[in-house]
């Protein structure tokens, strides 16, 4: 694993993203753990195995919606409010480039910490709060992130501009020593990605 100090959405944090799996696609590669791989895991898988054999950038990574960029105009209201009330400071979270895979988190926190935004809309919101733990669309984006960068706790931030100020931010921690049985999972799910990676690759050059 290395880390690199540089910017989101950047040409250069673009580049480095080249044929891994990364956290925001996780979820893909996750979904029918224990199962054949669904349409949206094998098309991620021709992507990367495209991108490996050219060396260039899908244009995939150029796709955003509404949601995506509410999330990057809000997330630093939410980093500077998450620093108010925990008086912490969180440094750039960069790219950890972990071979075939890779991942960018919101922010580091010291030296054993990271943390994950989501800018949602009041009913996420506030499920989020009863719920009393970290919103399952994210569950393996963020076990990913924490198993990659190899830190020992990440904080899940969920956070809604529209609600009240003392109430706009809910967090949810998970510690590394509670997620032994996901990260299992995922070591598990990525290296049967990677076989079909290499399946689609061979019949590229077949083809």
């Amino acid at each position: 694993m290395q880390f690199h100090d540089i910017n989101q959405n950047t040409d250069e944090w673009l580049d480095m993203r080249i044929a891994k799996i990364t956290g925001s696609s996780c979820s893909k590669m996750m979904a029918h753990y224990g199962k054949s791989f669904g349409d949206p895991a094998k098309k991620a898988a021709v992507q990367i195995a495209v991108e490996q054999l050219t060396g260039k950038r899908s244009l995939v990574d150029g796709y955003s919606n509404a949601h995506m960029q509410r999330g990057h105009e809000q997330e630093p209201m939410a980093r500077e409010l998450y620093e108010d009330q925990y008086f912490v400071d969180v440094d750039n979270g960069g790219f950890f480039d972990c071979g075939n895979a890779g991942c960018s988190p919101d922010g580091l926190v010291g030296e054993d910490g990271l943390i994950e935004i989501k800018s949602v809309i009041s009913s996420v919101h506030y499920a989020n709060i009863k719920r009393g733990d970290i919103d399952p669309a994210y569950k393996w984006q963020i076990h990913f992130n924490l198993l990659k960068t190899e830190r020992e706790w990440i904080d899940s931030i969920s956070y809604c501009a529209d609600f009240p100020q003392d109430k706009r931010l809910h967090v949810i921690r998970l510690n590394k020593a509670d997620c032994e049985d996901n990260f299992k999972m995922i070591i598990e799910r990525e290296a049967q990605f990677f076989e079909l990676v290499e399946e689609i690759k061979t019949n590229i050059k077949k083809g």
